[in-house]
């Protein structure tokens, strides 16, 4: 078993694109051919066919990451530039910086929990176990307060960060990381399941402590290394940008999120003003709560054109419940629009995800330097 959970996890994580969904390349096998794959809706960008922007984001996210394959960048592909401030707000908030990674990857997880994203949760307690804290990260994913105080409450504080409003419990030094750790997954977490399966390798392996431990071992040495701060800025330049927040004035971090944000902000584009205006009222009037099943989300969009709502309600879905994303709901938004691009729906996606991460921002308490 050992043996065949490294190779699941190695076909995963490096190599070409997710042959099964996006076409056959010379160096995959057989069996690599025949895998399922974690993409609902969008074809990525291969690896070995990238260039440009989307080449140069795969070449860090490889070299800083560890990994040449991760499926929430390959499905963002299509649109280039939300790949590239998605990747530079999670470089600059997670991967660098000076508070404990550990501690980050507690923040992720707890924020991932909450946000019923177990695909992101099982991503993050294998680099919990790459940190080399196998027993935290086994806790962490069990939804469990670990037993270390700092790690205790920094699991709470990210759990509660869509319903409490609160400063991170750290040095403020360290402030501009945690909150950009918990924007990062309130982002990555809605995009991830609006478009990927729950499975991060085949056939569920990661939910085996077993694979989970292999995979950490796999990624120690370079999770455990300490990266230098700012170098995903420079994918940024050309991309729309604005002020910098409070929270995170004279970080990378926060150059990172004003290029996310406005980046995501684009994609309220593709709805008209009516739509636009339901879906972010929807949200501004959220409670950070896990919508009710009853009668949601029809009733915020009932003043929505007809030919509008399919858009709108993909929207919304992504804001506040991207897990209830269908195949129905992306297929009646592809018809109502003649047949939209792939970029179209990465764009419609991350209009609501980011609609939702501005309303949790602004509840945030800022800690005072």
């Amino acid at each position: 078993m050992p043996g065949a959970a490294r190779n699941a996890f190695r076909r995963t994580t490096t190599g070409a694109a997710a042959p099964g969904k996006i076409g056959r390349h010379d160096s995959t096998t057989d069996e690599e051919a025949e895998m399922p794959t974690p993409y609902r809706y969008v074809t990525p960008v291969p690896t070995d066919a990238a260039a440009g922007l989307i080449a140069q984001v795969y070449a860090q996210i490889a070299s800083d990451f560890g990994m040449a394959r991760m499926p929430l960048f390959l499905t963002l592909s299509p649109a280039p530039e939300v790949l590239a401030s998605t990747w530079a707000m999670l470089r600059e908030s997670l991967l660098a910086g000076q508070a404990p990674r550990a501690a980050k990857e507690v923040v992720a997880t707890g924020v991932s929990l909450a946000n019923k994203c177990p695909f992101c949760v099982d991503a993050h307690t294998v680099l919990l176990h790459a940190t080399g804290e196998h027993e935290l990260a086994e806790t962490v994913a069990r939804g469990e307060r670990p037993s270390d105080p700092e790690h205790a409450r920094l699991f709470t504080w990210a759990t509660g960060t869509a319903t409490s409003g609160q400063a991170p419990p750290c040095p403020p030094g360290h402030a501009a990381e945690y909150i950009g750790t918990a924007l990062a997954f309130h982002f990555i977490n809605r995009m991830v399941s609006s478009l990927l399966t729950d499975d991060l390798l085949p056939a569920g392996l990661q939910r085996s402590r077993l694979v989970r431990g292999i995979g950490g071992r796999a990624l120690a040495r370079t999770v455990r290394r300490r990266l230098p701060r700012g170098e995903a800025l420079p994918l940024l330049r050309g991309l729309p940008s604005g002020p910098v927040p409070a929270w995170a004035a004279g970080t990378p971090a926060g150059t990172a999120f004003t290029a996310l944000r406005a980046a995501a902000g684009e994609g309220g584009h593709l709805l008209d003003d009516t739509a636009r205006d339901a879906v972010v009222e929807a949200v501004a009037g959220w409670d950070g709560e896990h919508p009710s099943l009853s009668g949601w989300p029809a009733g915020p969009l009932e003043d929505v054109a007809p030919a509008q709502r399919p858009a709108a309600r993909l929207a919304l879905l992504a804001a506040l419940a991207p897990y209830r994303v269908t195949d129905a709901d992306v297929a009646a938004w592809r018809e109502a629009g003649g047949g939209r691009s792939d970029a179209d729906l990465v764009r419609l996606l991350a209009f609501g995800a980011i609609t939702a991460v501005r309303r949790i921002e602004a509840a945030l308490v800022v800690p005072v330097s």
